[in-house]
């Protein structure tokens, strides 16, 4: 078995593509991937295109085929399925790209349960709105779910651990009913940004109860409640659910540069919560963890950082304490261009990046974590 962390990437992602003025641009992929590679990234894979019988473990039959038909001709369709003006409009060989980012999580699911790896990220997968008949939220298809279901299938209970700024509504349902998945999210009230999905008493079907957990927070939380809601949560519902595979969801869209919600995290808690969930992947899963990308909006100052900040908890390093000076130096002109500069000189932003989060949101966050758990471990316990 390698050591090293396995990175799904080709510029094959770059073709997942909503046009130049999308919010989720393949622009995140030059500075993101060559900072990885500066931080020490150097075992990569290129992912491949999942089959319509690997999509059709989760997505409708109909439902590919209308993918299909838009990647054919993107613009002589009305809106169908999610997919037209909006969210997720078309684009030419969108059912390529897509069946490619699915591809690589489905993969690095296989080589994880092959031996090869023990750990393994897709940065570019993440794509956790999409359902099983419908695109949504940036998302055609759920690559992530399908990674889920490879591990379940292969025999494993998964636990899911989404850390995106919005709730991640179609891996949930996609697993609604299954006792062999826990989806755990922690996101920004659906009171105020999208889906408007992810409350507390969302907690699974009757057949698996307990196993769909919403942590909803306040507008402008910050790390202090974020962190102690994910040290307090993950780690007891993995000692009641005890999984034996890991897939998580690194959207780091809460960051306070993010332009699209109103978390005000920093890099702090994003080192934090890996480091946390390496723990838990080789106390629970014998290493077993194939961690995904997801949204983030600010692609130099903030994606890049993200993602070589899961990639130093999977390899076991410390965090360097400046970022490569080559590196700021070739980014920082595009991040200039884009008002997102300058690209930053330290991985971990200073604790004064942002004021203290609010003595009342700090308190509504914790009870929200409190009544999320105390009812997640009730029900859980009656459904033994």
């Amino acid at each position: 078995m390698t050591a090293e962390p396995l990175v799904i990437y080709s510029d094959a992602y770059l073709e997942y593509d909503f046009g130049p003025d999308h919010p989720l641009t393949p622009r995140r992929f030059g500075p993101s991937i060559s900072l990885m590679r500066a931080t020490g990234a150097s075992n990569f894979a290129e992912p491949r295109v999942a089959t319509d019988e690997e999509l059709q473990r989760l997505h409708s039959a109909d439902y590919i085929r209308t993918v299909r038909s838009f990647s054919d001709d993107p613009w002589n369709h009305a809106p169908s399925s999610g997919i037209g003006p909006g969210d997720c409009p078309p684009f030419d060989d969108m059912h390529q790209a897509s069946a490619t980012v699915a591809g690589g999580s489905i993969g690095a699911v296989d080589r994880i349960l092959a031996g090869d790896v023990a750990h393994a990220f897709n940065p570019g997968g993440g794509l956790h709105h999409a359902s099983a008949a419908r695109a949504s939220g940036f998302c055609i298809y759920n690559d992530v779910a399908l990674g889920v279901a490879r591990a379940r299938d292969a025999g494993h209970r998964v636990l899911y651990v989404d850390l995106d700024v919005h709730h991640g509504d179609g891996t949930q349902a996609l697993f609604w009913d299954d006792p062999q998945v826990m989806t755990f999210s922690i996101h920004e009230t659906g009171m105020s940004l999208f889906p408007g999905t992810g409350f507390v008493d969302e907690s699974g079907g009757p057949s698996a109860p307990g196993t769909a957990v919403n942590v909803p927070l306040q507008p402008y939380s910050g790390d202090g409640s974020w962190i102690d809601a994910v040290e307090k949560l993950v780690p007891a519902l993995a000692d009641a659910f005890k999984p034996t595979f890991l897939v998580t969801q690194h959207g780091c869209d809460t960051h306070a540069y993010d332009p699209l919600a109103h978390l005000r995290l920093t890099t702090n808690a994003y080192r934090a919560a890996a480091v946390l969930l390496d723990a838990i992947a080789h106390e629970h899963c014998e290493g077993r963890w194939l961690a995904t990308g997801g949204g983030g909006y600010d692609a130099y100052r903030v994606v890049p950082r993200s993602w070589s900040l899961v990639w130093l908890a999977q390899a076991h390093r410390d965090v360097p304490a400046h970022s490569d000076a080559a590196w700021r130096e070739q980014w920082a002109g595009d991040a200039e261009r884009f008002d997102q500069s300058p690209p930053p000189d330290t991985y971990i932003d200073p604790a004064d990046l942002v004021a203290p989060e609010s003595p009342d949101n700090a308190k509504r966050n914790m009870t929200t974590a409190d009544q999320a758990l105390t009812q997640a471990l009730e029900l859980l316990g009656r459904s033994k």
